[in-house]
């Protein structure tokens, strides 16, 4: 879910799904027609924080 991460003026019009779904790769980067993109560091870190995250909350009982 991309949902938190949708915020400031480049990444805004992502909201809209259809405007999302327009994404290409380009050099294992998601970019869009705006000039939006996630660099493949980001989107690594990103699923690897979400993972730990998950775990915890597993583990806590939260």
């Amino acid at each position: 879910d991309f949902k938190e991460l949708l915020w400031g003026e480049v990444f805004e019009p992502l909201k809209d799904i259809n405007e999302f779904r327009k994404f290409r790769l380009n050099a294992f980067t998601i970019e869009w027609e705006n000039g939006a993109d996630f660099s493949p560091e980001f989107l690594y870190d990103y699923k690897e924080n979400s993972l730990k995250s998950a775990n915890q909350k597993k583990h806590t009982g939260e």
